[in-house]
């Protein structure tokens, strides 16, 4: 883990302990400081994911790296019996201030806490690019949802038009680490979201990933041009 004297950030190499003292350190000013660095789009693209899982009353779903509960809260009011899982103990504790009607779990995306065939339905976004492994964590996924069941994955992926890749690479390297030391409690940590973001699969790469874990009627759904990409598919 690197840390500095601005605050903690990851390594890319994605240690459990390391991803969680980085989000303990940012979860005060997390969800303010993802309104600021994504312009404002990242409540429309967790609503999104709402609609692509389509919760119904009465589902069991298990929202992964859920953080403060943000993503969770829409799945609550739909009906849907939710479990927000997080790694951060940090984040878990702002989520239960915020939002006590929630249970909270701490747990492992690598080693769920969860029996098999679990939940209706999975979802993570904005969380599986940072666990060391991803076709495991997907595994794990797969292992504790029902047949049938669905995941949704809302991530960072690469913009669909040649032109933009280079302004929007342009704007994680410089832009959103400046960005952050004027709204995070740790801003050193959104230089590793910039250098993890550029390391992540394309859209196509992160479906054979979910392919290769398990999952069927793998497809995928561009968001924002491509900066977000929704991966869909059934258990």
């Amino acid at each position: 883990m690197t840390q500095q004297t601005h605050g903690t950030r990851a390594s890319l190499e994605k240690g459990r302990a390391e991803v969680a003292a980085m989000f303990d350190r940012v979860a005060e000013r997390y969800d303010l400081a993802n309104d600021v660095l994504s312009l404002g789009q990242d409540r429309a693209w967790r609503r999104l994911v709402l609609v692509a899982i389509d919760p119904q009353v009465g589902d069991r779903v298990l929202d992964l790296a859920a953080g403060t509960g943000t993503s969770s809260e829409p799945f609550a009011a739909a009906g849907a019996f939710v479990v927000p899982t997080d790694i951060s103990l940090g984040m878990l504790t702002v989520g239960k201030q915020r939002s006590p009607r929630l249970s909270f779990v701490a747990g492992d995306g690598l080693q769920l806490p969860y029996a098999d065939d679990s939940f209706d339905a999975v979802t993570i976004s904005f969380g599986l690019r940072n666990v060391s492994d991803t076709g495991a964590a997907l595994t794990e996924m797969r292992r504790v949802t029902k047949p049938g069941g669905r995941l949704v994955v809302c991530e960072f992926s690469t913009p669909t038009w040649a032109p933009f890749r280079l302004v929007y690479r342009n704007y994680l390297v410089a832009a959103i680490p400046a960005l952050a030391r004027l709204v995070s409690s740790n801003p050193v940590a959104y230089e590793y979201l910039a250098e993890s973001i550029l390391g992540w699969p394309d859209q196509a790469g992160l479906a054979q990933v979910m392919q290769g874990a398990g999952w069927r009627d793998v497809a995928w759904k561009n968001v924002s041009g491509g900066i977000v990409a929704l991966h869909r598919g059934i258990a």
